[in-house]
């Protein structure tokens, strides 16, 4: 068995009005576009791997859980303020960190609340 990345990160909405809400954030408020879509849910496609959002309902909640997820971004800055603008909370950050492994990493970071509640953090590598 071979590994070869994450294929999805799956969230679930428990109303049509939080399925109209995570769309317009993830499409229209960061212009990520839909890769599939069926009658329970769409896959967005964020570069290199999807998003998986279902909107019957049913389970929310109740399966364990994702500390946070990271998208990797070319401008933390400038992302942040379009999200903070869009009236999301914006918890932490920008800062910048080093990542005190071997070898070290160091990036600029952000950590943001979507709509649903996940915490997304915002992650630049600085190579």
């Amino acid at each position: 068995m071979n590994i070869t990345g994450i294929h999805h990160v799956s969230l679930k909405c428990g109303t049509a009005a939080e399925f109209e809400k995570i769309k317009k954030f993830y499409i229209e408020l960061l212009g990520l576009k839909i890769k599939r879509e069926w009658s329970e849910g769409i896959m967005i496609d964020a570069g290199n791997c999807l998003i998986e959002i279902f909107s019957d309902g049913a389970g929310v909640k109740e399966k364990g859980a994702v500390r946070h997820f990271a998208f990797s971004v070319d401008n933390v800055d400038n992302l942040v303020e379009k999200v903070e603008a869009a009236g999301y909370k914006v918890f932490l950050g920008p800062k910048d960190i080093v990542i005190n492994s071997v070898p070290e990493l160091p990036a600029r970071i952000a950590f943001l609340i979507g709509p649903l509640g996940e915490e997304i953090e915002l992650f630049c590598e600085k190579n």
